[in-house]
Formats: C-alpha cells, sequence, structure tokens
C-alpha cells in the first residue's frame, strides 16, 4: 500500500495525463480546421474506406468513439464496429448479480448513448460475430458478410466455455439475464455450494453467495498459495481475511479434475458432495480470428503480440492493432481503465496514419492498473492492489 501524500500525487497525475489526452485530441480537431459538424459531414454513400473495429467492450466501444468523434474533416473513411452483443455488457458486476436477484438487467447497457451527434456515416454498427480476418477483409459468421479494411483494431477481450459469473455467453439481453436468474435460482435452492477459482469472479460469487444466505455451505477451491495470487500480499490477506470471516471453506493449492452430478473430485483425492457448482476459471484470450493470418503473433497463452504503439508484432501488417484483455501488453491486471488507455493509443495511431503520419503513440502500463474494487460479501468492498 502507498502512504496517502504519495498516493493523491499519483492520483493527481493520473488525472492531469487523463484530461491531456481529451485536449490533445481537442487541439488535434481544431488545427485540421474541424470547425464544426456541419462542414465536417460527408454523405454517407461516399464513406467507402473501412476501420472496422472487432468486438466493442471497454476497449473496442472506446477506440469507436475516439476514432469516429475525430475522423478528419471531408474523410471518405468510416468507422465499422462488428459486435456480438446486442447490449454492453458490464461484467465487473456479474458476480454480484449472479447471486442478488431483480438486479440483473442493470448489467447490460445500450450501445451508442454518447455516439448521437456523430457526422452522417461517421460509425456503422453491425451486430455480428467475425469468425475470419484475411489481409483485406473480415468475414462475419451470420450473414457471411465480407467486410473489406484498410485499418483494422482487434478488440475481442476474453473468453471462457462455462460463461457465468464471468461472462454469460448470449448475445441476446433476455437471454442472458435468463441465464444470471437460473444461475441466482440455483445458488438459493442450494445447500451446498463449490466454486472454483480464487480469483475476482470466484471470491466475489463465493463472498455474495455465503453473505446472502449464511446457512448454505460454500467452498472455494484456488489452484494457488492464495487466492486473487496475481495481486499483492495485501490483498490476498485480505481476502483470505474476508472468505475466513464469512466462514467459507477454503482449500488451496488444489484443483478439479473431475465434476458429475453431486460429486466434485480433486487432484489430491478429496471428493466433495455439492448441489451446485461454479466454475470461475478457464478465460482465455479471444484471438483465434487471427492465428491463421498471423500465428506467429499469437503467445502460448493466446494473447496477441503487440508493439508499443499497439500494432501487431508484424511487419506485413502495420495496419493491424491489438487492444483490451486480447493485447500481450504484460498488464498485471487487465481491466477497463488499462483497456480504454490501450483504446486511446490505437485510436490516436490510425487517426495519425490517416493524415499520413507514422503511427508514434505508445502504450506503457502504469500503477493504476493494478488498482481493483474487491467486493467480499455484500457490504465489504476493499479498495486494494
Amino acid at each position: 500500500m502507498l502512504d496517502k501524500p504519495v498516493l493523491f500525487s499519483k492520483v493527481l497525475a493520473y488525472t492531469f495525463a487523463f484530461f491531456f489526452r481529451e485536449w490533445r485530441r481537442a487541439l488535434g480537431r481544431t488545427t485540421d480546421g474541424w470547425a464544426s459538424k456541419v462542414s465536417s459531414k460527408k454523405p454517407s454513400d461516399t464513406r467507402d474506406r473501412n476501420i472496422v473495429i472487432v468486438g466493442a467492450s471497454f476497449a473496442g466501444y472506446q477506440a469507436a468513439r475516439v476514432l469516429s468523434m475525430n475522423l478528419p474533416p471531408g474523410t471518405s473513411f468510416r468507422v465499422v464496429v462488428i459486435e456480438p452483443n446486442s447490449h454492453f455488457q458490464f461484467t465487473w458486476v456479474l458476480p454480484r448479480f449472479c447471486v442478488a436477484k431483480g438486479h440483473e438487467h442493470k448489467a447490460f447497457i445500450p450501445y451508442r448513448q454518447d455516439l448521437k451527434e456523430l457526422p452522417e456515416g461517421a460509425l456503422h454498427w453491425v451486430q455480428d460475430r467475425v469468425v475470419e480476418v484475411t489481409k483485406t477483409h473480415v468475414k462475419l459468421q451470420e450473414s457471411g458478410e465480407e467486410i473489406p479494411y484498410e485499418y483494422l483494431i482487434v478488440a475481442t477481450g476474453s473468453a471462457i466455455k462455462d460463461g457465468l459469473p464471468s461472462r454469460p455467453n448470449a448475445a441476446d439481453k433476455l437471454e442472458a439475464m435468463k441465464k444470471m436468474q437460473d444461475m441466482q435460482n440455483g445458488i438459493e435452492k442450494a445447500t451446498k455450494i463449490v466454486v472454483v477459482g480464487g480469483g475476482a469472479a470466484g471470491v466475489e460469487l463465493a463472498t455474495d453467495a455465503k453473505s446472502k444466505y449464511p446457512d448454505k455451505t460454500v467452498i472455494l477451491v484456488h489452484s494457488r498459495a492464495a487466492p486473487m495470487h496475481r495481486f499483492s500480499k495485501t490483498l490476498q490477506d485480505a481476502a483470505i481475511e474476508g472468505i475466513n470471516k464469512l466462514g467459507i471453506e477454503l482449500i488451496l493449492e488444489d484443483r478439479v479434475v473431475s465434476e458429475e452430478s453431486g460429486t466434485v473430485t480433486l487432484r489430491s483425492g478429496k471428493v466433495i458432495e455439492c448441489d451446485y457448482y461454479v466454475n470461475c476459471v478457464g478465460q482465455k484470450p479471444a484471438s483465434d480470428i487471427l492465428k491463421t493470418l498471423v500465428p506467429g503473433a499469437i503467445t502460448e497463452s493466446g494473447h496477441i503480440k503487440v508493439k508499443p504503439t499497439l500494432q501487431i508484432a508484424d511487419d506485413a501488417f502495420p495496419n493491424i492493432y491489438a487492444c483490451g484483455d486480447v493485447a500481450d501488453t504484460k498488464t498485471t491486471n487487465p481491466n477497463g481503465r488499462s483497456a480504454n488507455r490501450q483504446a486511446d493509443v490505437a485510436a490516436d495511431n490510425v487517426l495519425l496514419a490517416l493524415r499520413g503520419k507514422k503511427p508514434s503513440y505508445t502504450f506503457t502500463n502504469y500503477w493504476a492498473d493494478g488498482i481493483i474494487k474487491l467486493t467480499l460479501g455484500i457490504v465489504s468492498i476493499p479498495l486494494l492492489f
């Protein structure tokens, strides 16, 4: 932890840097002569050159916002966002809303509420999923359409096979809400709950479930020596204290090898009876769409290798960028703040390229990216890193 004067100075510097970036972009628009929305309008049918953004969670949406609001006047470029989900899915709140009833609708936010005053044709939105990327176009899953691009930003984030509480794995809001309601009901009816994975999602769901239903048995299994193992010992100790205080059974340095109806078997040989099982492990970067085009730019973990400019680490494709959870930026705590800053860098570099300039903005990790608001039950919220 940092003492208060040091923390205050760092927060002040972080805030100043944020407003400086906004001021820089505003100055760029003025310098380029974008004096009014009217003068910058270009009929949508003449915007035939695409900047394609794949994914519209934190990074993708921010990149779309920055680019569509700052395209040069009279440009023939437009921003094309391709996103399978009907609504922005606010993943931070999913563990809580998978336990507490009546709030699940709050996790789904309509897209483009702050993008209503854009120049005509600056933004084109497609609800579909990209299944293939070539040198010149992206191919969509549902429509089969092939959309050409001159610049591509991959912001596909991460995915998990088992879905909730990390991801709904449902494109439609109502379908996603139904899945959350099913989990709420399963937890409510259960007497013995096993949660696997001691990251943020697992810790928060387990502590919320025990906090809301104190008479239930809740067991948290984690393969490492402490929950929240990617963070500081201070946070790990706070998590352990909160877990123990609630009466959750914590099993460390063990993992599930099989799960059948009513029982969970661990690597140690221990067999646990349970009537509700929640898997919070297995989240991986969603980089499959680039594996054929640039296999050498994909790490063993599935992240996309990037340069400091967030262009992919393949000189044959200087027009392809990656940002957010899918990018290999060495971010210790991938989150919305870091994703937004990466999106700013990628978008600003594309804007430079549109003006015939070399991409020069770079991304570096910042201490504030490690801060996390971790809930340990309904009322306990430590802010630590």
